[in-house]
């Protein structure tokens, strides 16, 4: 296993390099490589590995028994998933994971870092350390999924989460990582209510786009939400 790729990973990165092999063997370090559409995880089994994606990107999403679904994120390289779930396997899974392209993962059991002789370990800290940050920013992803799905209109959530792009970028002019089918599904909505309210927007000089890449005008930056 090239576990020196694996240090380029924000999980590992604290790790000096010699330790590698010890925390590839005492966590269970494995991979396995997925074509685009392929379920990763499935709702309601069980799981005590976290992902973490090497290549390509997968989505976390949930199907309702109507066969809604509900993107609630999207994990690219160096990011990771089902962490929660891997900390307290006993809690079925209540969403899907699934390849948004061929992607290859790597997975690591969590239920490991529990183990009092692993907490002797040189590299135990520094891996809780980057797990407890990463964690974190999930933590936040969520609360900004809450956030962009929280107006009633199509307009406000289309503002909320720009809004973010636009903090997240420091400038007007972005890059999303979704397509339109998945940006409909994150926000909750319609893909066609989205694309007419899109159009809308653009025709009233407030933005301007092409494909995922967007520039709000100032007009368009006014009708941002305000903080309070």
């Amino acid at each position: 296993m090239d576990y020196q790729n694996f240090l380029r990973l924000s999980v590992f990165s604290r790790i000096h390099p010699d330790h590698m092999p010890d925390v590839i063997a005492e966590l269970d370090i494995r991979t396995a490589r997925f074509p685009k559409n392929t379920v990763v995880l499935r709702a309601g089994t069980r799981s005590r590995r976290m992902g973490m994606v090497l290549s390509g990107s997968v989505t976390i999403q949930r199907l309702d028994y109507l066969g809604n679904r509900w993107l609630l994120g999207l994990s690219g390289r160096g990011e990771i998933f089902g962490e929660t779930y891997a900390l307290i396997s006993r809690e079925p899974m209540m969403v899907d994971v699934v390849a948004n392209e061929d992607c290859e993962i790597l997975y690591l059991d969590l239920s490991r870092i529990f183990f009092p002789d692993l907490m002797k370990k040189t590299w135990y800290a520094p891996l809780l350390q980057s797990l407890l940050h990463i964690t974190a920013e999930k933590n936040l992803e969520l609360s900004l999924h809450s956030f962009h799905t929280f107006p009633k209109t199509v307009r406000g959530r289309l503002l909320s989460y720009f809004k973010t792009q636009t903090l997240c970028a420091g400038k007007t002019e972005f890059d999303i990582p979704l397509n339109r089918q998945q940006l409909a599904d994150y926000l909750n909505l319609d893909r066609s209510a989205l694309s007419n309210e899109l159009c809308k927007m653009r025709d009233e000089g407030l933005l301007s786009f092409h494909k995922n890449h967007f520039r709000l005008t100032p007009a368009g930056v006014a009708g941002l939400p305000v903080e309070e």
